[in-house]
């Protein structure tokens, strides 16, 4: 799961084993500066690839046993490479990419303290899993793994690696380091008590057969069992035994993956590079061909969204999210959109929505009373921040889970701005009107902190804020920058925030509202909610064979969470609309169903289908250096908007 603060900034709290389960998830993502433990000068790091190379003695490297018995004889063994291919035969290899992001990242690794920021997901887009999903058919498909079949237990898959699949710095991919990842998660080196958990709870084992046959077994039997079992590797050769001193050792390595980038290149709060690798193993895969085409990627640091906007009209950056009304409203009559140098795309997409909206803290005294959740809720005029803010692009969300077909409870409605359910709830919380029209009880006013990250946010809130006056609640509004958000939050130390989570293909509950996870810091329980009625039915969701079952646990869960009252839905947007000079190209149909940018260099499912165009960036410097214009591009691709 992905916790998300805007448009692209993104904490992702939940998951490692990833694509099948985050692939697909709204797509990235928040970072921030810290203390360098690896020193870097300010100029140009030296042969980072092989610097960070671990150097394991031996008997310190962690090794399978490997099984004496092949494995079953009866297994229907699969594989798919008929899917239809979505990427375009027109593209070309070449060019330098560059996006912004906010703030430069705490750390480099993917587990452990400050690791779930906006980086992890571009790190994770570059690890490779063992099968993948087709983001428009949902069919599996081979990534480590050419073939996979399922066990007779319900609980086991087994998978055959593809035998060209390499780490980073040339060492051969094997079984190994399947096994090894359930002994990396597992380890309390990497202080990481969710993953430790995770892996502890829901993966049994890993059986190695041979270099390149394994298999994956859950605890218990699974619907959906490829949803679960499809691990990423951890290279074995690179971590071996782990020490006491992991955080600070690995704070700064570049870990080898398997995905078609790597790091080459990083200068302490300015950027991050990433370099293609040419002799990729995976290039010539069936669904990877004609994808992950610029050469670079380069992540620079831009503070500011406003400056970021400054930044792309002035070609600094390649592409600007222009989901907000006011980018492609207000701010797109500019030169260089105008002028043709820049095109515009509205694009829908078919996906999960994020559960966005406020958060509130359980633990925090003024939030216990269910009723003065209530009153909450019924104070926040979220219509008003869509017509007047948001220009009536958006949608009401009404819950937390929606677009999950049967999994959804359709029949909840938020809650909605009502004066007089407000003074419903609040009189019988016995609290009363103050002299300024604010609720009071004990000598306390219904005065309420609310936590955000981005400062395009800033317009919402203060509708909402000015709206809530007249319900009698006061919002203090407290913009942070992006690392100490995300700290406050981790540490369950704010009242309410204003952010949204990840999607995953199936409803996941146990993460964001079971008791496991509340009143500690660093989960995805960020309303504390404790409910032994919850915890039994995200329990029996979690045992459930049965998809019947499941469905009908799942609409009973969401219906529970409403009542809770401690998250507040807000809006959803189901489409993309971006901005990009017009030498980057697209495919005819420019992304997929589950597309959430259209400008994703790395994510093995949706990403790296855009390229770069030489022959057009030159003409296009000819046509600007003599002031002429272009026809002014917009394009609106309805191929998976959700028809009513």
């Amino acid at each position: 799961m992905r916790i998300i603060q805007d448009r692209k900034i993104a904490m992702i709290i939940w998951q490692h084993h990833k694509k099948l389960t985050q692939a697909f998830s709204i797509a990235v993502i928040i970072l921030s500066a810290a203390i360098f433990i690896l020193s870097c000068s300010d100029s140009q790091t030296e042969a980072i690839g092989n610097a960070q190379a671990s150097s394991v003695p031996e008997n310190q490297i962690f090794t399978a046993p490997v099984s004496g018995e092949p494995p079953p004889v009866d297994l229907e063994w699969l594989t798919n490479n008929s899917d239809p291919v979505y990427a375009s035969p027109q593209a070309k290899k070449g060019g330098t990419f560059r996006v912004a992001i906010q703030s430069f990242p705490l750390t480099f690794r993917t587990v452990g303290p400050d690791s779930n920021t906006e980086f992890r997901s571009a790190i994770l887009g570059n690890q490779l899993s063992l099968i993948g999903l087709h983001p428009n058919t949902m069919n599996i498909l081979p990534e480590l793994a050419t073939h996979w079949a399922y066990g007779q237990d319900k609980k086991t898959m087994y998978f055959k690696l593809n035998p060209l699949a390499r780490w980073s710095d040339g060492k051969p991919l094997t079984a190994h380091d399947f096994a090894y990842t359930l002994e990396f998660m597992r380890s309390k080196k990497i202080i990481a008590p969710w993953y430790n958990d995770y892996y502890t709870k829901e993966i049994d084992k890993v059986v190695v057969y041979d270099d390149h046959t394994l298999a994956v077994a859950s605890t218990k039997a699974q619907p959906d069992l490829h949803l679960i079992l499809s691990l990423g590797p951890t290279p074995r050769h690179f971590f071996g035994q782990l020490g006491d001193d992991f955080v600070r050792k690995y704070n700064w390595k570049i870990v080898p993956n398997t995905g078609p980038y790597q790091i080459s290149d990083f200068k302490k709060g300015k950027y991050v590079k990433f370099k293609r690798k040419r002799e990729w193993w995976a290039r010539d895969l069936h669904y990877f061909q004609n994808r992950f085409n610029v050469n670079n990627v380069i992540y620079t640091v831009v503070r500011d969204e406003n400056l970021e906007w400054e930044y792309f009209k002035k070609n600094r950056v390649d592409v600007f999210g222009m989901t907000l009304p006011k980018y492609w409203h207000v701010k797109s009559n500019t030169p260089v959109i105008e002028n043709g140098y820049v095109n515009r795309i509205w694009f829908y997409n078919d996906t999960r929505r994020s559960p966005f909206g406020l958060w509130l803290n359980q633990d925090k005294e003024i939030f216990k009373d269910i009723n003065v959740r209530y009153a909450f809720a019924h104070a926040m005029n979220i219509q008003r921040v869509i017509e007047k803010v948001l220009r009536n692009d958006f949608f009401r969300l009404e819950h937390g889970f929606v677009g999950y077909g049967p999994y959804s409870n359709n029949t909840i409605k938020a809650r909605r701005f009502d004066l007089a359910k407000v003074d419903h709830y609040m009189k019988k919380a016995g609290w009363q009107r103050g002299e300024d029209g604010t609720w009071v009880r004990n000598g306390r006013r219904f005065s309420v902190e609310v936590l955000y990250g981005s400062d395009h946010h800033t317009p919402k809130l203060v509708v909402l804020k000015e709206e809530a006056k007249k319900a009698g609640v006061e919002l203090r509004l407290q913009k942070l920058d992006p690392s100490t958000w995300y700290k406050k939050i981790s540490e369950s130390n704010q009242e309410a925030v204003w952010m949204g989570f990840g999607t995953g293909l199936r409803p996941s509950y146990w993460q964001s509202w079971h008791s496991d996870n509340a009143h500690k810091p660093r989960t995805n329980n960020v309303t504390n909610t404790d409910d032994p009625d919850l915890d039994r039915l995200i329990e029996a969701y979690r045992n459930s064979l049965e998809t019947q079952e499941r469905i009908e646990l799942s609409q009973k869960i969401q219906q529970l969470i409403h009542d809770i009252g401690a998250y507040v839905p807000t809006s959803t947007a189901p489409y993309v609309r971006q901005a990009y000079w017009r030498w980057w190209r697209l495919p005819e149909i420019p992304g997929t169903k589950e597309s959430t940018g259209l400008f994703s260099p790395f994510n093995p499912g949706t990403g790296g289908l855009f390229w770069y165009d030489k022959q057009l960036h030159e003409q296009t410097k000819k046509m600007m250096k003599k002031k002429q214009a272009l026809p002014p591009v917009t394009i609106i691709d309805e191929t998976y908007k959700v028809k009513p």
